[in-house]
């Protein structure tokens, strides 16, 4: 993975968790041939782990193939609510959690 083609290396995405794509905006250019092109997505792999879906991809440079970043992106059902995770030197990492339930019980005002 190279620090080179990148802005800001994991940047903090919030609740914005990608299975695929790539986040351009901060992508500055490849360190290898020094173009700025759209980025290919290779070697893309999804499967089941310990009941957990993870989908994994490289980011590669268009032109030179040089391998820009690693994509983990995964997905799980813990308790009442869904578990999104991603970690990539590119898109960055981030987290959500979204419940199952019709009425999310974290929105929930008390009564009281």
């Amino acid at each position: 993975m190279c620090g080179g083609c990148v802005g800001t290396e994991y940047p903090e995405r919030g609740t914005t968790c990608l299975e695929g794509g790539s986040f351009l905006l901060n992508f500055v250019g490849c360190a290898q041939c020094g173009r700025r092109d759209f980025v290919l997505l290779s070697n893309r792999a999804a499967g089941l782990h310990g009941g957990d879906e993870i989908v994994t991809y490289d980011h590669l440079c268009k032109n030179c193939h040089h391998l820009i970043a690693r994509h983990e992106y995964t997905f799980s059902v813990v308790d009442d609510y869904q578990e999104y995770t991603m970690l990539c030197l590119l898109c960055g990492r981030a987290e959500d959690s979204i419940s199952i339930l019709p009425d999310d019980p974290r929105q929930m005002t008390p009564l009281f």
